[in-house]
């Protein structure tokens, strides 16, 4: 579960990935958001959630940062309106785990 107290800190980093050219696909996810007429601070936010998430994945799992499930969050947003950033439970358990692949 994310502490809320850490939010600012992800949302700071999300600034950082917005203007960064290592990850373009963060500035895409925010026009995307915005498009569909979310604020830009909420998107931000839904952005840093996801963030979040793959932050918890590390420290759980001990592997090192996964873009390709970070980037596969980011094309899962928006959250859903049950899930608002509000509620404790959508943030553990945002994003949600990826189906294993098939091949």
């Amino acid at each position: 579960m994310m502490n809320d107290d850490l939010l600012p800190d992800l949302i700071a980093a999300v600034e950082q990935q917005l203007v960064s050219p290592q990850t373009p696909y963060v500035a895409k996810t925010l026009a995307r958001l915005t498009k569909l007429g979310i604020a830009e601070t909420e998107a931000k936010t839904q952005i840093a959630l996801c963030l979040g998430g793959e932050m918890d994945a590390i420290l759980r799992t001990r592997k090192p940062f996964d873009e390709k499930s970070y980037r596969a969050g980011l094309d899962a947003l928006p959250l859903p309106d049950d899930e608002e950033t509000d509620a404790p439970a959508a943030r553990s358990e945002f994003p949600p785990p990826l189906a294993p692949e098939t091949r």
